[in-house]
């Protein structure tokens, strides 16, 4: 049975409780509950949560202060699995905090604090605008962060943008045969259960 490593915090379980029950042939291995050996993995989902801990940041940070609800366990935990799977070439689905971690994982850097995105938990309001590439098109999408992509590190190609300030949603890694990122929470509307969809059917076949 095809196994996927993740990291989820308690308040977040119901949520994707009810994504992997469409999908009884996929096992999800939470980390925060028990370890989970990697190399028997077939993908990784990295969700949403709390800043990156300032000792895994690839920048000065001007105010300290603004990082919060740090996390280093999961930390050290989240930045060796994207290396692991992204050596692997395995599937690479992160949400929110995720995008952010994949991009700090290959050399990239954050907003570490930013207006107007941190608003909208559930409600699909917020406007996008895509590039030409992006395979997944939503015309509007939730907003619960207060950080997010700054300069990108090689090899991620945005796909979409919000309209308002051009704030970074979706990446994907292009080298990779299967990583994509977005800052929206994917895991909270039916609206984007072609995106999990897509993902869990990567898993399944390899990528």
């Amino acid at each position: 049975m095809p196994s996927i490593a993740t990291w989820i915090r308690q308040c977040d379980e119901h949520w994707f409780t009810h994504i992997f029950s469409r999908y009884p042939h996929l096992t999800a291995h939470n980390a925060r509950l028990h370890p989970v050996d990697l190399g028997q993995m077939d993908g990784l989902m990295l969700t949403g949560g709390g800043d990156i801990s300032a000792s895994f940041l690839r920048q000065e940070i001007a105010e300290p202060s603004l990082i919060v609800d740090t996390d280093r366990a999961r930390d050290e935990w989240e930045f060796k699995a994207s290396r692991d799977m992204l050596f692997s070439g395995k599937p690479i689905l992160a949400i929110c905090r995720g995008l952010q971690v994949l991009n700090v994982a290959l050399g990239g850097t954050l907003h570490i604090d930013i207006p107007g995105h941190d608003n909208h938990e559930r409600e699909n309001i917020q406007p996008l605008r895509h590039s030409t590439s992006a395979i997944h098109r939503f015309a509007a999408v939730n907003s619960s962060h207060h950080q997010a992509l700054e300069r990108l590190a090689d090899g991620l190609e945005v796909e979409a943008w919000s309209a308002s300030d051009g704030i970074v949603e979706q990446a994907r890694l292009r080298s990779h045969p299967y990583a994509i990122g977005v800052q929206y929470h994917p895991e909270r509307d039916p609206l984007y259960l072609p995106l999990f969809a897509d993902f869990f059917d990567r898993v399944r076949n390899g990528a």
